[in-house]
């Protein structure tokens, strides 16, 4: 590889990526979770119940990772897994008691990871990174290989 592939704009995307990823998981190791567990609490604590179906597009994961989070989450006493009152096969998720008093004590290592990454950098460069960070990503989500499924 070249010297200009280690520097590009994805690859400064990816060191982003793993970095904030890194400091999510020091922020949430003291309360046991995981940046997945965390964004279900995030999920159910804003939005409130929510289909389990529904998690693996929301979170970009596949359905075996979502069930060991879930079963996770339910073990920790943090959610709970009902049926679904219109579809019984299905279940929805809903924070426990337990889980909203967690979740009323957990920093946001979101708005944490911002307030260090981004703190001093000018409005109008974090727009034209974003837009540039947008741009790319649905090009390649969209983009079709002849002979790759997407």
């Amino acid at each position: 590889m070249s010297n200009s592939n280690h520097t590009s704009a994805g690859a400064w995307a990816k060191r982003y990526h793993l970095a904030s990823r890194a400091m999510i998981e020091k922020i949430l190791r003291p309360y046991d979770l995981g940046s997945t567990q965390w964004y279900v609490l995030y999920q159910l604590a804003n939005h409130g119940p929510t289909a389990q179906r529904d998690f693996p597009k929301l979170l970009q994961i596949e359905k075996p990772a979502l069930s060991d989070v879930v079963g996770a989450l339910v073990r920790k006493g943090f959610i709970d897994q009902t049926p679904d009152p219109k579809d019984q096969r299905q279940r929805v998720l809903s924070l426990t008691d337990v889980g909203k008093k967690l979740w009323g004590e957990l920093p946001d290592p979101i708005a944490l990871i911002l307030k260090i990454a981004f703190e001093d950098v000018d409005e109008v460069a974090l727009k034209i990174v974003v837009s540039v960070l947008q741009v790319a990503t649905e090009r390649l989500n969209n983009h079709v290989i002849e002979g790759v499924e997407k």
